[in-house]
């Protein structure tokens, strides 16, 4: 079966403001970049999101803190 990954962008404001600012891949496939439990990422102090591959699935690195586990860090989110 083929898994389908959706994403439902917010908008506020009467402008139509995206909420994301900034998307930044960082595992490319000439570089993957992988990060154990004691190197996970905070993005700016906390108010962005870092995406993780891991074992048990996609996770933010804070999830993945707290579930003890590492992986490849897919990109940064603010």
């Amino acid at each position: 079966p083929k898994r389908t990954l959706r994403v439902y962008l917010k908008y506020g404001g009467p402008n139509k403001i995206p909420a994301i600012d900034r998307l930044d891949r960082i595992s490319r496939p000439g570089r993957r970049a992988y990060a154990g439990l004691d190197r996970m990422p905070r993005v700016l102090n906390g108010l962005g999101r870092a995406i993780i591959s891991t074992s048990k699935g996609l996770m933010t690195a804070q999830r993945a803190r707290k579930e003890h586990v590492g992986g490849e860090i897919l990109c940064y989110v603010w």
